[in-house]
């Protein structure tokens, strides 16, 4: 509407234009001329007269009256015409940016969406922001990294004890083989001294 009220507008002040230009020159004939122009011939031409009871009168042409009727009518139909061009002109327009507004909502919905799935990640058939995407990744890293680090610690400390475990079997081995070798000597010893009286006891 509003681009309607201003071709108005803009149609009116060329019209008064014109019909300003056209004062400036005098036409002689009612079929001449602006609208402005014939009413300013009918006003020159038109006759002075008193009547009976001596008041003033004007006498103008009826031809020139129905000429000067028909041109208005014919200028009043160009005006509408004019008119209805520019309204559909405007309501052409109108359309034509509701429809380019639709796209551009659909435009910028499909950008809003687009760079929302460049900003996110999928994970597990989740959509997920790049920024808590990668803290999760970092995060099941350091876990990562820890649970190595214990199993490290725990492997080493694993080693130690068995090492110390191994040595100590070790050194119970040694004073096992100690023990038994020096109850065997001990035994031998028995049975020599056993030996001796069984034979002292023969002998006497």
């Amino acid at each position: 509407m509003k681009l309607l009220k201003t071709s108005f507008l803009i149609f009116l002040l060329s019209f008064s234009t014109s019909l300003l230009i056209a004062q400036d020159t005098q036409i002689n004939s009612i079929n001449e001329g602006s609208i402005n122009d014939q009413f300013e011939f009918l006003i020159r031409k038109s006759g002075n007269f008193k009547g009976t009871n001596g008041q003033a009168y004007e006498a103008v042409k009826q031809s020139w009256l129905y000429a000067l009727r028909a041109h208005t009518l014919d200028s009043l139909k160009t005006v509408r015409k004019d008119l209805n061009d520019t309204k559909a002109i405007v309501e052409n327009q109108a359309k034509e940016v509701a429809e380019l507004k639709s796209k551009l909502t659909n435009t910028q919905s499909n950008l809003d969406k687009t760079n929302l799935e460049k900003d996110s990640m999928a994970l597990f058939g989740l959509q997920m922001s790049k920024g808590g995407y990668n803290s999760l990744m970092w995060t099941i890293i350091a876990g990562l990294l820890a649970l190595l680090l214990l199993f490290i610690y725990k492997f080493k400390n694993s080693n130690t004890i068995t090492k110390d475990a191994k040595k100590a079997l070790a050194e119970i081995e040694e004073e096992f083989d100690e023990h038994r070798r020096i109850a065997l000597e001990r035994e031998q010893k028995v049975r020599r001294q056993l030996q001796d009286e069984i034979n002292k006891q023969k002998g006497s």
